[in-house]
C-alpha cells in the first residue's frame, strides 16, 4: 500500500486520469479484501460486482434453457427417424434425405414445362392460393364478425347457420367449387375461403362482445355515430381477438391447401407431393413434409409477433 501511495504523485504529474484510475482500482481491491475478511463490511462495489455476476449467470442459464431442449428434441426425432428407416427399409433415412435436399435446393426455381417445376415455384403457387382465399375470407369474415358481435339480432339469426356449416370438413366443399367454377385453381381457392372464414367471424364477434359496456355508454352520451364507435372504440379493443382468428385461419388454410392440391392437380406443394409419390421419390416426399412444416411455422410466428404487438394488456 505504501508503494501505491508513493507512486501517486508521480502518476498525477504524468497523467492525472491514470492516477485516479489506479487509486480507484486499488480502493475497489481493498474493499473486496475487507469484505472477504469481514462479510458484514459489504461495500457498494462488492454488491455491484455480485449483481453483475448474477445477471451474467442468469443470462447464460436462460440461453441454455432456450437452446438445449429444442436441440435434444431434434436429436430425438432424428434418432427415431433413423431407427424406423433402418427397420423398414422403405423410408429414406436422414443421410439420404439430406443428400436429396442438397440437390433439390441447388436449383429450386427451375422450369422444364408446366408439370416439371422446382419446389420453390410450387410453394409460391400454394402461398398465392392461400393468400387469395384468405384475403376474401378476411374481407367478408371480419366485418361480419363485427356485425354479429354488435347486434344481438344478427347474432341469433346467423348462429344456427354457422353452427351447421362450421364443422363440415373443408374438402367436402371442393366438389361444390369444381361444380361452380369449372376449374381446379378457383375451386382450391374457394376451399381456402370457406375454411378460413369461420375463425375470423367467431373471434371477431367474441372480441366485440367483450368490449366493456362503459366504453359504449360514453360513446352514446357523446353522441358518436356508429362509424366512430367502430373505428375509435371497437376496432382497437377487438384487434387482439381479430389477430387470433387470423392466426387460426392461416394455419387451417395452409393445412387444407396441401390436401386440395393433391385432389385438383396443377402447380402447388400438394400436387408436387403427389407427383413425387407417383415417381416413387420418397425422399422428396419427406423433404416436402419439412418444407410444409417450415412454411406453416413461419406464417404462424409472423402472425404471433403481430398479435403480441397489438396486445396492449402485455405492455
Amino acid at each position: 500500500m505504501s508503494t501505491v501511495l508513493a507512486l501517486k504523485p508521480v502518476a498525477a504529474l504524468i497523467n492525472p486520469a491514470v492516477a485516479d484510475v489506479a487509486v480507484s482500482d486499488h480502493a475497489a481491491s481493498a474493499q473486496v479484501a475487507v469484505a472477504l475478511a469481514d462479510p458484514a463490511e459489504t461495500t457498494p462495489a462488492v454488491v455491484a460486482l455480485e449483481a453483475r455476476s448474477g445477471r451474467g449467470s442468469e443470462r447464460l442459464r436462460d440461453f441454455l434453457m432456450a437452446v438445449i431442449p429444442p436441440l435434444l428434441g431434434l436429436a430425438l426425432m432424428t434418432g427415431l427417424w433413423s431407427m424406423v428407416a433402418t427397420m423398414t427399409g422403405n423410408i429414406p433415412g436422414p443421410g439420404k434425405t439430406w443428400d436429396a435436399a442438397l440437390k433439390l435446393f441447388a436449383d429450386p426455381f427451375y422450369r422444364n414445362g408446366p408439370n416439371d417445376q422446382g419446389v420453390g415455384w410450387n410453394v409460391l403457387a400454394s402461398l398465392q392460393r392461400v393468400g387469395i382465399g384468405f384475403g376474401f375470407a378476411a374481407a367478408i369474415g371480419i366485418p361480419m364478425g363485427f356485425m354479429l358481435g354488435r347486434f344481438s339480432f344478427m347474432s341469433r339469426m346467423f348462429d344456427p347457420i354457422i353452427s351447421l356449416l362450421r364443422p363440415v370438413s373443408p374438402l367436402a366443399w371442393l366438389p361444390i367449387g369444381l361444380l361452380v367454377f369449372k376449374r381446379a385453381d378457383p375451386a382450391a381457392t374457394w376451399t381456402i375461403f370457406i375454411c378460413s372464414i369461420w375463425p375470423m367471424i367467431l373471434n371477431t364477434a367474441q372480441g366485440v362482445q367483450r368490449v366493456p359496456q362503459d366504453y359504449l355508454n360514453v360513446a352514446r352520451v357523446l353522441g358518436l355515430p356508429e362509424a366512430k364507435v367502430i373505428t375509435k372504440i371497437l376496432f382497437p379493443a377487438v384487434l387482439p381477438y381479430m389477430l387470433t382468428g387470423i392466426r387460426l385461419s392461416i394455419g387451417t388454410a395452409w393445412l387444407v391447401i396441401v390436401a386440395a392440391e393433391m385432389l385438383t392437380g396443377g402447380v402447388g406443394i400438394g400436387f408436387w407431393v403427389w407427383d413425387e409419390w407417383n415417381n416413387l421419390k420418397v425422399e422428396h416426399i419427406v423433404i416436402a413434409i419439412f418444407v410444409i412444416g417450415i412454411v406453416g411455422f413461419a406464417l404462424e410466428q409472423m402472425l404471433l409477433l403481430l398479435a403480441r404487438r397489438f396486445t396492449y394488456e402485455n405492455r
